[in-house]
């Protein structure tokens, strides 16, 4: 029988967002989903004070100076900023936080941030979307959701699948990267308000690719590293992120309850390969973008522990347990 989310969620962060070096949304998200998770479940004890302690040395100028030269898998890495400062009543995570959004102020000739990749990784959607969209919640200034709606706007999937692209060079349907986009899309639907000039489309636009995704969810309810190849392995991290969008879009009200039935599974497949011990299983190890779609099907899988497919998971047990 599945494990609760709720249950779910106190085994993984008891092992996941205990650290943040070297500063990435692989660990920024284990640290949010503490965070999220102490300010809803009276048994956990709140994790503000340690935490604050963890990300000092991040949040200093000469730390900044180092990763403003990063890209977004760095930036988004300071996505816990805005629970941090929520529970602590602190400014100066928020604020460190937006000082990265500002990068993402200034476009290049094509029209997109300076930090984006200039071969449009599907991975900067959610990095986008995390970083402007939590600017704009703390400020309400027009500028950082007048450049996320830009960019979401710009990008899309593919016309004739619905599903999206790792990037220009690799033009294969890699799980995790749909999960990017779709978890991307939640966030910034998240923090964009829904009168917003543009704000229309791009929930079309992201409804449409969940509903490209489900004829490609196994019985189980798990995706699988190459979305639309039935023989690659059924992984871990695509199926959190897509996961937690779907759970996103029910508790937020952008999603019907079409989505109902996926969503269950999604959370089946995922506490499925949590263990009592917080490993995770069928995890796809860090993956740029790729030479061939055989190396997508061939990539490593990590079980065990896995900062990566244990954060993602963490955020979706939360998002679980809020809807």
């Amino acid at each position: 029988m599945p494990r609760s989310p709720l249950e779910t969620a106190r085994i993984l962060a008891s092992h996941y967002g205990h650290t943040l070096e070297p500063t990435n949304y692989v660990r920024g998200v284990g640290i949010s989903g503490r965070l999220r998770l102490a300010e809803i479940d009276p048994d956990t004890q709140d994790p503000s004070s340690e935490i604050s302690d963890l990300v000092a040395p991040s949040i200093t100028d000469e730390a900044f100076e180092t990763n403003s030269q990063s890209d977004g898998s760095v930036h988004s890495g300071f996505v816990w900023a805005s629970d941090l400062s929520r529970s602590t009543k602190d400014d100066r995570y928020i604020t460190n936080l937006i000082r990265y959004s500002d990068l993402y102020l200034a476009t290049r000739p094509d029209g997109f941030p300076e930090p984006v990749d200039p071969d449009y990784r599907v991975e900067d959607v959610f990095f986008v979307g995390a970083v402007l969209g939590r600017a704009f919640e703390a400020t309400s200034d027009s500028r950082y959701s007048d450049a996320l709606i830009a960019v979401m706007q710009k990008v899309h999937a593919q016309p004739d699948t619905g599903l999206w692209h790792h990037c220009g060079q690799s033009p294969y349907y890699w799980g995790r990267g749909n999960g990017f986009a779709a978890l991307g899309f939640a966030e910034a639907l998240t923090y964009l308000n829904q009168d917003q000039e543009g704000v229309s489309e791009l929930t079309q636009k992201h409804v449409a690719h969940l509903q490209a995704l489900l004829p490609h969810q196994e019985v189980g309810g798990a995706w699988r590293q190459v979305i639309d190849e039935p023989e690659t392995y059924l992984e871990l991290t695509c199926t959190a992120m897509i996961g937690y969008a779907l759970a996103r879009g029910r508790r937020m009200g952008w999603l019907d309850g079409r989505f109902d039935d996926p969503l269950t599974r999604a959370w089946d497949a995922v506490s499925s390969r949590v263990n009592a011990q917080g490993m995770v299983a069928h995890s796809c190890t860090g993956t740029g973008p790729l030479n061939s779609l055989g190396e997508y099907r061939i990539r490593k899988q990590e079980n065990g522990y896995d900062d990566r497919g244990g954060s993602l998971a963490l955020w979706f047990a939360v998002e679980s347990i809020k809807r």
